[in-house]
């Protein structure tokens, strides 16, 4: 069963790359006290999830921080070394939008977001969502179904707020 409106984040090691190499980041304390939006989708450097997506947050990003959004972070099962480059390419690390690796789908799955599209090589992969945690709660959750690209947009996500 899906996370939702009201439930505590579970506990999650996410991964990055920095200017030291790879790092980890406890999703926990990363929430505590702060009001965060994350977002995921099926891939990196996909097409929806590049092309439409990802754009949708950088162009909202300023108006979230001024409804009192913290951080914006992008989620998905992908390694740390492609959610890097993803950021760079897309242009979300200067917009301020920070790309996290779930690289095992642990967080995926326990919050009953996982998928498999094995015609197209997405196994253990995460479905569109968007949400608002405040101090670890979920406050919004806007979840897409199948293929579609409509709740989980940066867009839709700040008329949320």
């Amino acid at each position: 069963m899906p996370i939702s409106t009201g439930d505590k984040l579970p506990e999650a090691t996410l991964l990055y790359i920095g200017a030291d190499g790879p790092g980890q980041v406890d999703l926990s304390e990363r929430v505590a006290d702060r009001k965060v939006v994350i977002f995921s989708l099926p891939g990196a450097f996909s097409s929806t999830c590049t092309e439409q997506h990802v754009p949708s947050f950088i162009r909202t990003r300023d108006a979230m921080a001024e409804k009192g959004v913290d951080e914006v972070i992008c989620v998905a099962v992908n390694d740390p070394f492609v959610m890097s480059a993803w950021g760079k390419t897309t242009g979300a690390d200067e917009a301020g939008v920070t790309m996290l690796s779930d690289a095992d789908g642990a967080f995926t799955a326990a919050i009953g977001m996982n998928f498999d599209a094995p015609v197209v090589g997405f196994i253990g992969r995460s479905r569109r969502y968007a949400m608002v945690v405040e101090d670890g709660t979920v406050t919004v959750f806007q979840p897409d179904e199948g293929r579609d690209f409509d709740l989980s947009s940066g867009e839709s996500l700040l008329k949320a707020l």
